[in-house]
């Protein structure tokens, strides 16, 4: 079952940061890899700071393609502050479609799922982690799932 707009907000507010810096970017991006290689996924994985890449791998059956589509969803991230699946499925819920209403350029913005916010508790989103290769919705969820074990693993909840 899809998750509500309202759904994805809770899950933005509950998984945030105390601190975001370089090793904790490149911590996240191994997490990732990790858990990523268990499942034999085929995504590419990436985590932003503040617009600058500091993680990124992409496993066996990824394609450079997969990459565009990171680029893209960040792009969503970075503009609204929500999960790039937020966005989307906000749109949806309204009954139209982001292509058809934000009026960005589809070529550089995709409201797909798979790109989450850095959020840092007091500060608000700083970055983005996300994964590409999954169906959106997957993509969206292996986020969530790897954002809420490296959280726990460090004390965050």
């Amino acid at each position: 079952m899809t998750p509500t707009s309202d759904e994805l907000l809770a899950q933005e507010e509950r998984l945030q940061f105390g601190t975001f810096d370089n090793d904790t970017a490149i911590d996240l991006g191994l997490h990732l890899l990790q858990a990523a290689r268990e499942q034999g996924l085929p995504v590419a994985i990436s985590v932003r700071r503040n617009g600058h890449r500091l993680f990124h791998a992409a496993l066996p059956g990824t394609a450079p393609n997969n990459d565009r589509w990171l680029e893209r969803k960040a792009r969503v991230v970075d503009l609204f502050g929500h999960s790039s699946f937020q966005v989307g499925t906000s749109f949806r819920e309204k009954g139209t479609t982001f292509e058809a209403e934000s009026r960005l350029d589809p070529d550089r913005y995709a409201a797909h799922g798979g790109v989450f916010p850095v959020i840092v508790r007091g500060t608000g989103p700083v970055g983005t982690v996300g994964v590409s290769g999954l169906p959106q919705a997957e993509d969206h969820a292996f986020v969530v799932s790897a954002l809420e074990t490296f959280l726990n693993a460090r004390g965050a909840f």
